[in-house]
């Protein structure tokens, strides 16, 4: 499968790009994973975003990333694979892109992410640990993970 990686801010992005980011993203989250939430929560606008369109210009691929919080990491967000093309790496290929982004924009992966708590042993497997308990979060169990960090060679 060829993937095409994009990364850009949302203003950056065309009317068709950002429809089908937010498609994909209600398509799982909300429809998909039957959880009505505020999608739209407004952290948008400071994101850096990365989707993965195949040939086709077909988006299969998106997460998001969110300038460092209080806790001094960046977040790493709506994860997310369309569902008829999961089970062939592709969310290892979009964590590998995010974890670049990252360090492209602040030095180093170091990274936060609110986990589902089914997926914890997905994110261990990149590096990170987890922080907390697990909580509830709009019906869906997540846990806080934390990835510490490595520097970008030179």
């Amino acid at each position: 499968m060829n993937i095409q990686w994009t990364r850009a801010r949302l203003a950056m992005l065309t009317p068709e790009q950002v429809h089908d980011l937010f498609k994909l993203r209600v398509d799982v989250f909300v429809v998909e994973q039957a959880c009505a939430y505020a999608e739209l929560d407004g952290l948008d606008k400071e994101a850096m975003h990365v989707l993965g369109h195949v040939d086709d210009g077909s988006l299969i691929a998106y997460c998001r990333i969110l300038p460092p919080g209080s806790d001094g990491y960046p977040h790493i967000g709506r994860v997310v694979v369309r569902q008829d093309v999961r089970g062939n790496q592709v969310s290892r290929l979009l964590m590998s892109q995010a974890l670049e982004v990252v360090k492209d924009l602040h030095g180093d992966d170091r990274s936060a992410v609110a986990a589902q708590s089914h997926l914890e042993h997905f994110y261990a497997s990149f590096g990170y640990e987890r922080t907390g308990p697990d909580y509830d979060w709009d019906g869906i169990p997540h846990v806080d993970m934390v990835l510490r960090g490595r520097a970008r060679l030179a």
